[in-house]
């Protein structure tokens, strides 16, 4: 298991090396120059191009793409702000707070509602309930997230006043947001649970424990769902380390400082800095979400946990094997 876990974050340094290219590539190709956005339209040339030469701006494309991968991962320095000079690594650091209660909240609200709908549907295969559960699912996949968030807020926040329409404080201020974006992965899950159930559901062991008088609960939960868990785990984990990257339309329509409305303002702003590093830190907190995700297999699933005991059990008996060799 040790092995794997070194394994899989060796291989997340050349999908972030990846990723940092990309988009110093694509920031580098973009029109617009850094260097009059911050000093504005009244600055004088000379003025620019001394802002230019202190920026690196005037360096060749290799030069400055060295010399940021060094800033990044060598000084550990995401850079600062072109608009407010700010450390972007430290706006970040502030802002995930927020970002992480939106998706930790919206992703439990999603299992919780999706998981039970999606079981419903499967054991009620082709009845009124599989038809119902499916038409809500289809119906909370089509809706677009933006759409949902404005209709939640004038629904419960203007017309109602039952929770706040924008800010940060205490629980309340979470529930439409969060409404907003676990709707979408509500249906996700339930559509994902359905498939898998269906799979699993009329296999031997599942008939087996129906025959031996088992109680139909644990039937399903225990024995058919644990056995389905592993493409679940898979949508739940995307959907988690997607908002983890910052919920941007429900940050940004409810006024939360998190690391998608820090995103969209860079991207505004054309504050380059920000927009890299916001990108950068999206991609490796995707990165490690899906490693988790793919821990958490050997958990759930008592095959993939018995490949790697066997794999290590291998690995003693060739050692033992090779030292009584030796000793020979």
């Amino acid at each position: 298991m040790i092995r794997y876990i070194i394994k899989r974050l060796l291989l997340m340094i050349p999908v972030i090396l990846g990723v940092t290219w990309l988009i110093f590539t694509i920031m580098y190709f973009t029109p617009g120059d850094p260097a009059r956005i911050i000093l504005g339209t009244e600055a004088t040339e000379e003025e620019i191009e001394e802002l230019r030469d202190e920026l690196g701006l005037n360096d060749g494309y290799v030069v400055r793409f060295i010399s940021y991968v060094k800033q990044v991962f060598v000084d550990r320095d995401l850079g600062n702000s072109y608009i407010n000079n700010r450390s972007v690594s430290e706006e970040i650091g502030m802002r995930f707070p927020y970002t992480m209660r939106v998706a930790l909240f919206s992703t439990i609200l999603a299992v919780l509602i999706g998981l039970p709908l999606g079981v419903l549907s499967a054991v009620n295969q082709f009845t009124w309930k599989d038809n119902a559960a499916m038409l809500l699912a289809l119906i909370g996949i089509s809706m677009p997230s933006f759409w949902v968030a404005l209709m939640l807020s004038l629904l419960f926040a203007l017309n109602l006043g039952w929770f706040p329409a924008s800010g940060v404080g205490g629980w309340r201020y979470y529930v439409l947001p969060c409404i907003s974006i676990a709707l979408t992965g509500c249906a996700s899950i339930a559509r994902q649970t359905r498939s898998g159930m269906l799979e699993v559901i009329r296999q031997d062991y599942v008939v087996t424990a129906r025959a031996k008088g088992v109680r139909e609960f644990l039937v399903i939960y225990k024995h058919a769902l644990s056995n389905a868990l592993i493409p679940i785990l898979t949508q739940v984990g995307s959907m988690f380390g997607v908002q983890l990257g910052g919920a941007m339309i429900a940050e940004t329509i409810f006024s939360i400082p998190g690391v998608g409305t820090y995103m969209v303002s860079g991207i505004k702003n054309r504050d380059y800095p920000v927009v890299q590093g916001s990108i950068l830190y999206v991609a490796i907190v995707f990165s490690l979400v899906m490693l988790l995700v793919d821990l958490m297999y050997a958990f759930v699933d008592p095959r993939i946990r018995a490949q790697y005991q066997g794999k290590s059990r291998k690995k003693k008996a060739v050692q033992e094997e090779g030292g009584a060799v030796s000793e020979g």
